[in-house]
């Protein structure tokens, strides 16, 4: 999904890593929540696929996923449960989360609950908070990351110059992102948010640190995990 332009230049997703678990026991059911960071639906539905083998003699293994930069994928599955009493409060519960205040961009997330019936009926209203608040509970307690997409910016630099050059980009809050040598030019990544304003912006500071001598050159896109602060 990430190689494909979208709208949306950055959203919240999982930290890169394992599958996340978090249990609840609500009226005797044990809720087995399992997050999955996921960009295609194959990876999402792969989740359900081995949580199926692996919990073979739980009941239900409801689930639900959100894809996409755009987030324009959105399933949901009850697997068994009353009709609209899982999936879906599953899926909301992705989809609403808020990541800032103000703000529910959460993508690229595939999330499973495994029940285990207890022997006490929850009734609708009651599968509808149990599995709402298993996904949500889990999504308090995991890692988070912004996944930004950057233009890829080149600037070539004599090779005197360029330790210089790449220190005072990096004094400018400019992401480095790699470096290559010529037979006589120092070749500098600069990885820039993906909008005219940052470019623009980046191409000045450049001309500025070089005194016009070089400048700033956009290639191709690509998304990256930034840190929340």
């Amino acid at each position: 999904m990430q190689g494909e332009e979208s709208r949306a230049t950055s959203y919240t997703t999982l930290a890169a890593g394992s599958d996340f678990r978090h249990e609840l026991e609500i009226k005797r059911s044990r809720f087995i929540t399992v997050l999955r960071r996921a960009d295609s639906e194959d990876a999402a539905r792969d989740l359900v696929a081995g949580l199926r083998r692996e919990f073979h003699d739980a009941r239900h293994h409801c689930s639900a996923f959100v894809i996409g930069p755009d987030r324009n994928i959105q399933r949901s599955n009850d697997d068994g449960e009353p009709s609209g009493t899982a999936g879906i409060p599953m899926l909301e519960a992705l989809a609403k989360r808020e990541t800032t205040p103000g703000a529910a961009d959460l993508s690229d997330v595939s999330a499973v609950v495994v029940r285990y019936f207890g022997g006490v009926l929850l009734g609708a209203g009651g599968l509808v908070r149990a599995y709402s608040e298993s996904v949500s509970s889990a999504l308090a307690l995991v890692p988070i990351v912004r996944r930004s997409r950057l233009r890829i910016c080149s600037v070539e630099v004599p090779h005197a110059a360029a330790g210089k050059l790449e220190n005072d980009l990096r004094a400018a809050n400019l992401v480095m992102a790699g470096t290559s040598y010529g037979s006589r030019q120092t070749v500098l990544q600069v990885a820039v948010p993906d909008d005219a304003g940052a470019i623009a912006d980046a191409a000045e500071r450049v001309q500025f640190l070089t005194a016009g001598s070089a400048s700033l050159v956009a290639k191709g896109t690509e998304w990256v995990d930034v840190p929340l602060p």
